[in-house]
């Protein structure tokens, strides 16, 4: 298949996500083969908190809004005109996807298909379903697909090069299992926030979205700030209220209480507004329903500490006064070319 063949694949699997939301799935007449699918997907994104409980359909439809956002003509060939793609024999790219939240893995997923290779995926038991059913829509727009897209249930064999994502824990193991052939493997992550203070109240709003969007399951929510010597965190709280309702979630309210125990019996000292706990820590990596934060005298200082640190952050909110770093409320709505861990997936994968 030629690249542009691919794209304009793709471009279509937008449009029909296009009709999917929260409040009105509406069916648009010009997306193709919706009388064989259109009807499928509502239910599957009734039926996918059943297979993951934290995939309820608001984390769904948010996913699946954000992809049908990035997979336009004008999104791909931006993301595509940076690169010299190689005319080549493809090559079995195998993908070990994570299941945390919706759809994690679909942009490895496009990207090994628009640079031209196989694909290989193992899915995690979590997140099972939902890129299964695109795959067979793009299978639908042109069965070449079929030759191009696998998915393994057991181990992966015949493969080239290897994406693989877990814990910091597994990555150990990948990287000793795919030692002889190329690879990515991405470890835990965590983003940060730098706060001065200054910030507004719908800019705190808009950082509530950074930290509980997908239950703060994902490696690009907040789970740490760094704020001035004498913050007043009433404006962080105040900020936070926007996401009262997530301790009606039952999975959530567990972890919220648990969590707060275990804070408290190890006498730690909290801050709590009854859905979120907030403790001061030097860690990155804060429990479900709990947000670290770090005093600091100095903007300096936590430049200095964000790039010694730089493996384990994958992105970083902020009002500008961080270089690259992403405006409040936007962590969860990366454009194609913001690479995980600030890799080039499609560089690595032009270049096999």
């Amino acid at each position: 298949m030629l690249q542009i063949e691919i794209k304009n694949n793709f471009v279509e699997l937008g449009k029909f996500l296009s009709q999917f939301s929260l409040d009105n799935n509406q069916q648009n007449e010009q997306v193709k083969y919706n009388d064989l699918f259109f009807n499928s997907f509502v239910d599957l994104i009734a039926l996918s908190q059943s297979h993951n409980n934290w995939f309820t359909p608001e984390n769904v439809h948010f996913s699946i809004s954000s992809w049908s956002d990035a997979l336009t003509e004008n999104n791909l060939n931006q993301w595509l005109s940076a690169y010299n793609f190689i005319e080549k024999e493809p090559k079995n790219v195998g993908l070990i996807l994570a299941g945390n939240i919706p759809l994690v893995g679909f942009h490895d997923f496009l990207s090994v298909l628009i640079s031209g290779n196989n694909v290989l995926v193992k899915t995690s038991s979590k997140d099972d379903y939902l890129i299964k059913f695109l795959a067979k829509y793009l299978i639908s727009l042109d069965n070449r697909f079929n030759e191009k897209i696998t998915f393994v249930e057991d181990k992966l064999e015949n493969y080239d090069a290897v994406i693989a994502t877990g814990s910091n824990n597994t990555a150990r193991y990948f990287e000793y299992y795919f030692k002889n052939k190329p690879s990515i493997i991405r470890k835990s992550r965590n983003s940060v926030a730098v706060l001065t203070g200054n910030e507004t109240p719908e800019e705190m709003t808009l950082l509530s979205e950074d930290v509980f969007r997908y239950f703060g399951l994902g490696c690009r929510n907040v789970s740490k700030i760094f704020v001035p010597k004498n913050y007043n965190f009433d404006a962080f709280f105040n900020g936070m209220y926007a996401q009262k309702d997530v301790i009606y979630y039952e999975k959530y309210a567990n972890n919220y209480d648990y969590n707060k125990a275990v804070f408290l019996m190890s006498n730690f000292q909290l801050l709590d507004n009854e859905f979120l706990t907030i403790k001061e820590d030097i860690s990155h990596a804060s429990p479900i329903s709990s947000v670290f934060y770090e005093y600091y005298e100095d903007v300096n200082e936590v430049k200095a500490r964000i790039q010694q640190d730089a493996e384990m952050i994958q992105c970083v909110v902020s009002n500008g006064i961080i270089e690259n770093s992403v405006y409040f409320g936007n962590t969860q709505k990366p454009n194609l070319w913001d690479y995980a861990d600030n890799v080039d997936t499609l560089d690595f994968l032009n270049n096999l």
